[in-house]
């Protein structure tokens, strides 16, 4: 089972009209509007700036395939002194009621030309060895921001923890028994005392979106193919389970895709998980981008069109693509992978 690609990806290029745009759009989060048949696509957008500093464009589509940006400026962007005054990356959407919530990745400086120096982003101001952990040493965190038309926006506030390089956080569109739920992958949580060699996925349940008192790991590396592994996508309600896909940043730094199922009613469970990796980079514009590694396939959202799962990714770091299935041969596909984790 593979998710097959786009014959016309890239989707999204970067616009060389637009200085915020003109050479990065990636990382896109996704949400299907069932009322107008429209899927909105919130992406990952920079320029050709020494600082590369990250913000939020909008495009949509009737079908699913074609995009078309709503306008020429971004909608979202970093704070002018918060802790996502440098950068705002990787959104992923999920809406309760009448509001759009989106966790976005974030940190207090630019990350710089990344992609020139290893991997590792830039500090741009020396700090002095009191300052926060985070401005100190430029880590991720994770916000949460809060919109009903993405032109007027609500910026909640940080909701993991300051003291830990936290992201790839992503929401349940609905509460479980009570509780909000949300996956997470914190980067230090490594060792004999987390139970796991690599960065991982966690899980977390609360009954405020700001404050997760306790996680659980959810999923470790197990494959040749994984050593560091996190979410991906919102999960989608199946009746099978809860539907997420996951990447895994292999021993050859080439990133691939994987899908599991959560158990319905208590998603800290694993079900069912792909054995083989369900998506890797292949075409050029998955492996020449600002990603110095090998390859990037890295979707923040995806959506059901009738009976067609549709994975909008970042491909590169640079360009959006996008590859589908059909939603029941992947489930299927899942039903018959093993179910211990």
């Amino acid at each position: 089972m593979k998710l097959v690609r786009y014959s016309k990806n890239p989707i999204l290029k970067p616009n060389p009209k637009n200085p915020w745009e003109n050479f990065v759009t990636t990382n896109p989060g996704a949400w299907y509007e069932e009322e107008t048949g429209r899927v909105l696509m919130l992406y990952r957008a920079a320029g050709d700036d020494e600082a590369h500093v990250i913000r939020f464009g909008l495009a949509v589509s009737s079908n699913g395939y074609d995009f078309q940006r709503v306008s020429d400026q971004p909608v979202f962007g970093p704070s002018t002194d918060g802790f996502d005054a440098g950068c705002v990356e990787d959104p992923r959407i999920i809406k309760i009621g009448e509001y759009y919530y989106i966790t976005y990745a974030a940190r207090f400086y630019p990350p710089g030309r990344y992609w020139l120096v290893a991997g590792k982003p830039q500090v741009w101001k020396q700090s002095p060895p009191e300052f926060p952990y985070l401005i100190r040493e430029n880590a991720t965190v994770t916000g949460l921001a809060l919109t009903k038309d993405f032109k007027t926006w609500i910026r909640a506030g940080r909701i993991t923890n300051p003291l830990v390089d936290d992201r790839d956080v992503i929401l349940f569109p609905e509460k479980i028994n009570g509780k909000f739920v949300m996956l997470h992958r914190p980067m230090s949580w490594v060792g004999p005392q987390y139970g796991t060699e690599h960065p991982a996925m966690w899980i977390s349940f609360s009954e405020d979106l700001l404050h997760w008192p306790k996680s659980t790991l959810l999923a470790a590396a197990k494959e040749d193919w994984e050593c560091k592994i996190g979410g991906n996508t919102p999960p989608i309600r199946t009746p099978h389970g809860w539907l997420t896909l996951y990447h895994a940043v292999g021993p050859d730094r080439y990133y691939r895709l994987g899908a599991m199922l959560l158990d319905l009613n208590n998603p800290a469970r694993v079900t069912h998980r792909t054995k083989d990796w369900i998506f890797q980079p292949e075409e050029w514009y998955e492996t020449q981008g600002c990603y110095d590694g090998g390859g990037v396939v890295f979707p923040c959202g995806k959506v059901v069109i009738k009976d067609t799962l549709f994975v909008y990714y970042g491909a590169a770091d640079k360009y959006v693509g996008l590859a589908t299935c059909k939603l029941n041969e992947l489930l299927k596909y899942l039903l018959s992978c093993p179910t211990n984790q």
